[in-house]
């Protein structure tokens, strides 16, 4: 049986396929499968240039937010920059930070720590910024949902300027601006942006005033990095950034970046957005996630090479520790929720988990078992959790529901944190578990494989690799073309990697030949038989040696199904 449930999306009509001049039927149909099916639309999103920029007036309170920050401008009053923990807060306070000192601001960063003070606002934080002299404070990636830490910051004359991207709750902060584009008073235009991308947006309403709006081009790296990583709909606007982004990481990358990525063993010129996703987001989230993410945040800023240098050492090392306490945390996640036998929620809690490592262990939890995921770190009166889910589940929805057994809570569909009483362990678990036995209750809880087109393998011959690279970047929303070939000849096969976990198998159709990668299905080599059916994405193998095409394959299904 195959791991995943196939489905092959319908096949775009003969007189759509030969309406779009110029381009190849695979290229339409991929198009179409994007939602992307009008001409102008096509032009567009195959441009990915200005013309898909919204103007930074139409985010919510962009007015107000402008107007504060030129008196802050004026009257030289200590700005501060209060950003997040994670590769989207700490680029967009970098940006913040760099963006506002070009005009002049007096301007200081501050990250949050991850265990010692959480995500988000907190008292304790503003009052330290006020006694340091700052009037404002404009946050980046969080803020939202700080109704009180608000409330007493204005009490204390402190002025407070929200950006953010995150749900809001039914009162907003009484800030004097609140720039979210998930705002129910918005058009929606935006909402899909990370938060990097909306301090961007300010900073763009701030520069086209001064007539200076051309400036903000050599900081669209900072951008790409955050929104590739916060893995938000890389289409509309967000295209167009991560893009230029993209081109101004390869052709003039800042001495952090390029540090890293040497470090890493990257192309310095070939960076694309899954490197970001797979080797530059988790070394910025390392620092954060073990120790404090200010280190990350100098590494972004500095112009020091030999600082640089230091800093992307330290930001490896710490991400090879993370690598390692991840690995040992998830064992015993795993023994814990084998041991309480088939759920439709998975929950683990330790008292030696850490901290920052717990919603990377609850998305691995997701991923194998594909079931929505809490994973705690227990102490003696308060405990905190994350949780990944699934599509077909709504965390956020779910810890709503049970808000009145939590501190403090927040997140996404997919993605949501909370602290509670430790008491009420017991009980938030009983209720997950239970709305997730409703909702999940007739789901083939198998992850579902979304296929671009079925094809034969002498369709990928030629220039085809180039044709589809004229879609990237490739991410969520516009996620990397998937193809299935079905009856294809293995004419060899065998386990790869230290522990056997990954498959390299030699394939032929028709004349075709074809080197191909299954990673992480090493288990399954007594599966494969003579024929197969396969599931795949096309890549540039940049591993080898030498540039060259191969099949990376998602699925496999040992009986050929045609």
């Amino acid at each position: 049986m195959n791991s995943y449930r196939w489905n092959v999306l319908p096949q775009v009509s003969s007189e759509s396929l030969t309406s779009v001049s110029g381009l190849a039927p695979l290229v339409v149909q991929l198009l179409y499968n994007r939602g992307i099916t009008e001409p102008s639309q096509i032009k567009l999103f195959l441009a990915a240039d200005e013309h898909l920029s919204v103007d930074p007036y139409s985010l919510p309170d962009m007015h107000q937010a402008v107007t504060r920050i030129y008196q802050a401008l004026l009257a030289g009053e200590s700005i501060a920059v209060y950003g997040d923990f994670d590769t989207d807060g700490i680029t967009g306070a970098v940006l913040l930070v760099q963006g506002l000192s070009a005009l002049g601001a007096d301007v200081i960063p501050y990250i949050p720590h991850r265990l010692n003070e959480g995500h988000g606002l907190n008292h304790a934080a503003l009052e330290y910024l006020r006694q340091q002299g700052v009037s404002l404070v404009v946050t980046v990636d969080c803020g939202v949902t700080g109704i009180s830490q608000v409330k007493r910051a204005k009490r204390k004359g402190l002025d407070v300027i929200i950006t953010d991207h995150h749900t809001p709750l039914d009162e907003l902060p009484p800030a004097v601006a609140v720039t979210d584009p998930k705002r129910s008073d918005t058009d929606g235009s935006s909402s899909g942006m990370a938060g990097v991308g909306v301090a961007f947006k300010l900073l763009q309403a701030l520069y086209r005033g001064m007539g200076r709006e051309e400036e903000l081009a050599t900081m669209l790296d900072l951008v790409a990095l955050g929104t590739v990583a916060d893995m938000v709909p890389l289409v509309g606007e967000n295209r167009y950034l991560v893009k230029r982004g993209l081109e101004l990481i390869n052709s003039a990358p800042r001495l952090g970046v390029r540090e890293m990525a040497v470090q890493a063993g990257l192309d310095v010129g070939g960076i694309d957005a899954v490197d970001i996703s797979w080797t530059l987001a988790p070394r910025l989230n390392a620092a954060g996630r073990l120790e404090h993410a200010m280190a990350s945040y100098r590494l972004l800023d500095t112009d020091l090479p030999e600082e640089a240098r230091q800093l992307a050492a330290v930001l490896g090392e710490q991400n090879a520790e993370r690598q390692r306490l991840t690995v040992k945390s998830l064992a015993r996640a795993r023994e814990q929720v084998l041991a309480r036998g088939d759920s439709m929620l998975l929950m683990a809690c330790d008292r030696d988990y850490q901290g920052g490592i717990l919603g990377l262990v609850a998305g691995r939890l997701a991923r194998e078992f594909y079931r929505p995921s809490v994973v705690v770190r227990v102490g003696d009166r308060s405990s905190s959790g994350s949780c990944r889910s699934i599509p077909e589940f709504d965390i956020i929805q779910a810890i709503s529901q049970c808000r009145h057994l939590l501190d403090q809570y927040g997140g996404h569909s997919q993605a949501a944190g909370f602290s509670l009483p430790t008491s009420n362990l017991g009980r938030l678990e009983c209720q997950l578990v239970e709305i997730a036995q409703k909702q999940l209750a007739d789901v083939d809880l198998r992850p579902r494989l979304d296929i671009d087109a079925e094809v034969v393998l002498r369709q990928l011959a030629g220039d085809t690799f180039q044709a589809i690279q004229k879609l990237a970047p490739f991410g969520k929303g516009n996620p990397l073309p998937t193809f299935v070939s079905r009856n294809v000849a293995v004419a060899g096969c065998r386990t790869m990697g230290g522990n056997g976990n990954h498959l390299r198998l030699k394939l032929k159709q028709d004349g075709t030949h074809w080197d191909a990668v299954a990673f992480g299905q090493g288990d399954r080599l007594p599966q494969v038989k003579s024929a197969i059916d396969i599931v795949y994405n096309l890549e540039l193998d940049k591993w080898s040696g030498q540039a060259g095409l191969r099949l990376n394959i998602l699925d496999i299904a040992p009986e050929v199904l045609s």
